[in-house]
């Protein structure tokens, strides 16, 4: 009973928390105003990159949110603030713009940063939680991420304060996929790796290519078919004729033949086939095909190039390459 007691009260903290980080960001929503569009158009318009600084949490944060605008478009850097006033301002250039992240806006690091900053005449772009700081008043641009408490029942730890801040760099984000009419195809350039890189890379044809072809012409006998579904192991065959597919033979289409036929001795592939298979091309994305075989309930399909046979593409090898 005690172990019960303890999962439930935890499982109450975590949703009061959820909870209470998304009340406040509706408040982060509302604070939102011309100046984060007119930010957003400095971004999109500028020749040179982003340059996102903080320190603490506001560093950690800093990092998502140059990953996030590296991964959709916008060239963007970190730069830590400490680092940064110990020489890694070198880094910046004139044509950058500064993205500088604090809850505060006035610890030590933030404003001897800030002076430099402004010597350097880079644009700033101040994402915080008080806008009257040091690093609110000579910021260019003002992106308010206030939020009345912290999570943290004693009001400490960097939580919401944090969560607000990553929120509107993923809005700054999304403002600027809008301009620039970032589409899938951009997306993949940037993300050729991993399961992500294969739902958008990967085609059929190099699955396809993976696995054996059966295939049985019109007038093959009922034998033959049998075998060759046996041989390549896949549930059926198809039925080509000149080069095209014309029918495909499953198991399950033997099976029921058997049920209702004696003598299959006269019967050939033509005679029990089904007439319009369910094929792909081999230059569609493996992702399409996951989708038309949930679409029609299927588990394989015909794949086709130049509407000539191509190959087989199995649920499994969609399965074995993660794209389920």
């Amino acid at each position: 009973m005690k172990d019960l007691r303890t999962s439930s009260i935890m499982s109450e903290i975590a949703r009061n928390s959820i909870i209470s980080q998304s009340n406040a960001l509706k408040g982060v929503a509302d604070l939102i105003d011309k100046t984060f569009a007119e930010a957003v158009q400095l971004i999109y318009n500028s020749k040179g990159r982003v340059v996102i600084t903080g320190i603490g949490k506001s560093a950690i944060i800093a990092k998502k949110i140059v990953a996030t605008l590296n991964s959709t478009g916008t060239s963007s850097i970190f730069m830590h603030a400490a680092d940064a006033i110990h020489g890694d301002l070198g880094l910046v250039q004139k044509n950058d713009i500064i993205i500088c992240i604090s809850k505060s806006g006035n610890t030590p690091e933030i404003k001897v940063l800030v002076q430099i900053i402004n010597k350097l005449k880079n644009k700033l772009i101040a994402i915080t939680g008080n806008p009257k700081s040091v690093l609110g008043i000579n910021a260019d641009y003002v992106l308010n991420s206030f939020v009345e408490k912290e999570v943290c029942p004693n009001n400490l730890a960097p939580t919401t304060s944090t969560t607000a801040q990553l929120v509107i760099g993923d809005a700054l984000a999304v403002c600027l996929l809008d301009l620039r009419k970032f589409t899938k195809d951009d997306f993949a350039k940037y993300h050729p790796g991993g399961t992500l890189g294969k739902k958008l890379f990967l085609t059929v044809g190099a699955l396809s290519n993976q696995n054996q072809l059966p295939k049985v012409n019109p007038n093959s006998k009922i034998k033959d078919v049998i075998i060759e579904i046996s041989e390549k192991r896949l549930g059926f065959t198809a039925v080509i004729d000149n080069k095209k597919v014309i029918g495909v033979i499953t198991d399950g289409d033997l099976r029921r033949m058997l049920s209702k036929t004696e003598n299959i001795s006269d019967l050939s592939a033509k005679d029990i086939m089904s007439t319009s298979p369910k094929t792909i091309s081999a230059n569609a994305m493996a992702i399409e095909a996951l989708k038309f075989m949930k679409a029609n309930e299927i588990s394989q399909l015909i794949v086709e190039d130049e509407n000539k046979y191509a190959g087989v593409i199995h649920i499994h090898d969609l399965i074995r390459e993660g794209i389920i």
